[in-house]
């Protein structure tokens, strides 16, 4: 697991104990996600998690003022980078560019945590959206505001908001385009929590550690099921369920679970 904290890297990775911090480093940007290098940078770091077991849970936050300003507006001013070329070639680099991070998020096969530190703008938005749970700081605020820029969710807003806010109250983002406060997220279950900017990352680092004490091979699993319940009927569900469950039974941590209950101690996992 890379530790490197340069400051000129796209996304800075920390780790402490069992959780990783991702935080998007370019505040100049206010943390567009649409330039390649924080593509590449993010796509790698889900990745690099997935290859290591001993990660059980994953921080994502921004450096500076913003979460994440989604496009960058003056790459959309000049029409290069994702923005520039035919219509054709744009929807190839769509596909191959900033839509790369949700199927990657999709992938991640451990609890992600998004610690909302400021602006959630666009793709940012869907950014915070494609993660797990949400803490967001009394200075945050949330917009899908594609429509502002005459452009649509092309990151897959359209899928993740529905599903966290309901489908009137993603309507009523996507289509007047307009900003809600925290409180207003957390009111729409969009965030668990708002807290004071200075406590931000305590408060993610104490729900973290909520997490990272149970057994990550379940953990892990449990979040797998969660995602596929979106897409899969019940019976097949239950299929997987059950599939998983045989897997969870065998479990060294399962064994030392049930003696740690039985003892009434705290467990001790190692993913086995």
């Amino acid at each position: 697991m890379s530790t490197g904290t340069e400051n000129h890297a796209p996304l800075i990775v920390e780790r402490t104990g069992d959780v990783v911090t991702w935080t998007l480093n370019q505040p100049a940007t206010l943390n567009a996600i649409s330039d390649d290098d924080v593509i590449d940078a993010l796509v790698g770091a889900v990745a690099e998690v997935n290859r290591d077991q001993s990660v059980r849970v994953v921080i994502l936050t921004g450096a500076g003022r913003a979460f994440s300003a989604g496009g960058n507006v003056k790459d959309m001013a000049s029409r290069e980078g994702l923005f520039g070329g035919a219509s054709h070639t744009q929807r190839v680099g769509y596909r191959e560019g900033i839509q790369r991070i949700p199927r990657a998020m999709y992938t991640l096969e451990v609890p992600v945590i998004a610690a909302v530190n400021g602006a959630a703008i666009g793709a940012g938005c869907d950014l915070a959206l494609m993660c797990d749970l949400r803490i967001a700081s009394t200075s945050a605020f949330f917009a899908e505001s594609f429509v502002k820029v005459g452009l649509i969710p092309g990151d897959g807003g359209a899928w993740f908001l529905p599903r966290i806010v309901g489908p009137a109250r993603a309507a009523e983002m996507a289509l007047t385009g307009d900003r809600i406060d925290a409180a207003t997220a957390l009111e729409w279950g969009m965030v668990s929590e708002v807290t004071e900017p200075d406590r931000l990352l305590d408060a993610a680092r104490a729900l973290a550690d909520r997490v990272a004490v149970n057994p990550p091979v379940a953990v892990r699993m449990t979040k797998k099921l969660l995602r596929e319940s979106s897409r899969q009927s019940l019976d097949q569900l239950l299929e997987l369920s059950a599939a998983m469950q045989g897997i969870a039974h065998h479990t060294e941590d399962h064994h030392e679970a049930v003696a740690a209950l039985l003892e009434k101690r705290d467990g001790s996992y190692r993913g086995r």
